[in-house]
C-alpha cells in the first residue's frame, strides 16, 4: 500500500499544486488552465510528462467532466438533474466510487475490488487529501479521480455563489 498526499494552496491563482509521498517527495504535479475554456487540469509525473487530463465539457446542459489517463478516457463525472442537493454520477471502465465522495471520504473499486481510499484531512490550511493506493497500476486513475471530484465541487461552489448574487 502506498500513501500519497494532495494539498492545494489556498491563494494560488495559477491553480498549481503537488502530490507528495510519505517522505514528502513530489510524485505528481497538477496544473490547471487558469481562465481558459474549456477548463482543464493536467497531471504530470516527476519527469513532467502528462499522465492524465481532466476536461470540463463545454456547452452541456448539466456539467460534465472527462478524465483521461494516458490518452484514454477512463471516467466521466456527470451532474444529474435534482431539485435540492446536487447529485453526480461517476462512470468508468469498471471503476466505482463508494462512500461519501462529496465530503471526500470514499473508496475506489475496480470490478468490485478496493483499489484505493481517499480521506479529506481536516483542520488544514487549504484542501488536503490522504490517498491510499492499494493497487499500483491504478495510482494515476485514483489521483485523477480525486482532482476531478475536487474540480466538480469547486465548480459547483462557484455556480452556487454566482446564483446568490
Amino acid at each position: 500500500m502506498k500513501e500519497l498526499y494532495i494539498k492545494q494552496k489556498v491563494f494560488s491563482l495559477s491553480e498549481k499544486f503537488t502530490v507528495k509521498d510519505q517522505q514528502e517527495k513530489d510524485v505528481y504535479f497538477i496544473e490547471g488552465s487558469f481562465m481558459k475554456i474549456p477548463k482543464t487540469f493536467s497531471i504530470l509525473n516527476v519527469n513532467r510528462d502528462v499522465v492524465a487530463l481532466i476536461t470540463k465539457k463545454m456547452f452541456s446542459f448539466l456539467p460534465k467532466f472527462f478524465v483521461e489517463v494516458n490518452g484514454r478516457e477512463m471516467v466521466t463525472i456527470q451532474k444529474e438533474f435534482s431539485f435540492f442537493k446536487p447529485r453526480y454520477s461517476i462512470e468508468g471502465v469498471g471503476i466505482e466510487v463508494q462512500g461519501n465522495w462529496w465530503d471526500m471520504d470514499f473508496e475506489v473499486l475496480r470490478n468490485g475490488e478496493a483499489v484505493g481510499r481517499v480521506n479529506k484531512e481536516w483542520f488544514t490550511w487549504g484542501d488536503s487529501y490522504r490517498v491510499q493506493v492499494l493497487n499500483d497500476e491504478m495510482e494515476t486513475i485514483i489521483i485523477a479521480l480525486v482532482v476531478a471530484i475536487d474540480c466538480v465541487k469547486a465548480d459547483n461552489a462557484a455556480a452556487s455563489s454566482a446564483s446568490t448574487m
